[in-house]
């Protein structure tokens, strides 16, 4: 028996931590020139060295891309705010239950809020003696799985008492995935008014020297798509988004494939991203809206964005099946 003067200890739980990239707070450019700062300052996003880069970020980039980036999250910002934001609470919300009285289930974002170390810090002090961290990532990269695990790892190191901690890996080839992507897309292709000539299979792009300097990403992308194609019986064409600065990114561009394609008879197209577990700034806004605009500019004359499995049943059930095996031993089977 504790004596009367013992500090108040929970009993002991399981902790399960979501992750996402992040978002700023709001669709305006004080916001998003927050965000941009936390965001394009990671030395794992942006691998140039500091005193070189810094000055850049603090000059052009911050002076000018707030305004731009805030007038794109306004196309795409929702009442619950950021989709991103919006629809890993509404996962996290989904899983509450889903591993037992003694499970808590909580999301946080690298960038912005609620912060990583916020979370991690909550989970521990409701008695989560042991922790997994989820970031939902499929395919490896360094700068989103490893800087997020970074993030985690420097919180523990500021705690006396620290949880034990796993981490969810990359499930870029997972059966379930891969299950749970053709079943989204089958039944999203099944809905649309038109057949598509092609389905493009978008994921993030990447500076070209990260595949040379040994980050498995593109490969995962690969292998990602091939295994979705496989499965849902056709071609898929693989292409890169979102480039910024002037390095060389990983190939083929999207948007310059979407220009392209209507000169080549394929004037009806679907895009999917499979490397995004929830829609955000990159799906809703670079993809749906300027995808659309510069596929139809260019001659094409049917356009679907194919949403990510988000929050749907699909997805749930995916996201669910991967957490609990990485969750053997410290819960048990359901």
């Amino acid at each position: 028996m504790n004596p009367s003067d013992h500090p108040t200890i929970p009993a002991p739980r399981v902790g399960v931590l979501l992750v996402n990239l992040g978002t700023p707070d709001a669709a305006d450019a004080a916001s998003v020139r927050r965000y941009l700062a936390e965001f394009l300052s990671d030395p794992r996003v942006v691998e140039i060295p500091r005193l070189v880069w810094q000055p850049i970020l603090r000059g052009a980039v911050l002076t000018t891309r707030p305004k731009k980036s805030a007038h794109a999250y306004r196309q795409v910002w929702t009442e619950d705010g950021s989709p991103l934001a919006a629809i890993t609470r509404r996962q996290a919300l989904a899983l509450k239950d889903a591993f037992g009285p003694d499970v808590t289930v909580d999301y946080a974002m690298r960038y912005g809020r609620p912060a990583i170390v916020d979370r991690l810090r909550a989970l521990k002090d409701a008695g989560c003696e042991r922790i997994l961290f989820a970031p939902l990532y499929p395919q490896y990269c360094a700068a989103t799985t490893a800087t997020a695990n970074d993030k985690a790892f420097a919180a523990l190191a500021g705690m006396r008492w620290q949880p034990a901690l796993r981490t969810l890996p990359p499930y870029h080839d997972d059966p379930a995935y891969i299950d749970a992507l053709a079943t989204n897309v089958r039944a999203q292709l099944q809905q649309l008014d038109f057949a598509p000539d092609a389905i493009l299979a978008s994921f993030h792009g990447m500076p070209q020297r990260t595949l040379e300097l040994g980050d498995p990403y593109h490969c995962h992308c690969r292998k990602t798509a091939r295994l979705l194609s496989e499965a849902l019986g056709r071609e898929l064409t693989v292409t890169f988004q979102s480039r910024f600065g002037r390095a060389k990114w990983l190939e083929p561009a999207t948007d310059k494939v979407l220009e392209a394609l209507p000169a080549t008879g394929a004037r009806k197209v679907a895009i999917v991203a499979p490397g995004f577990s929830a829609d955000c700034l990159e799906t809703l806004e670079e993809l749906s809206i300027r995808g659309r605009e510069s596929f139809e500019a260019a001659g094409g004359t049917h356009f679907a964005y194919l949403p990510c499995l988000n929050d749907t049943p699909a997805g749930i059930v995916m996201l669910r099946g991967l957490l609990a095996r990485e969750l053997a031993g410290w819960v048990a089977p359901a």
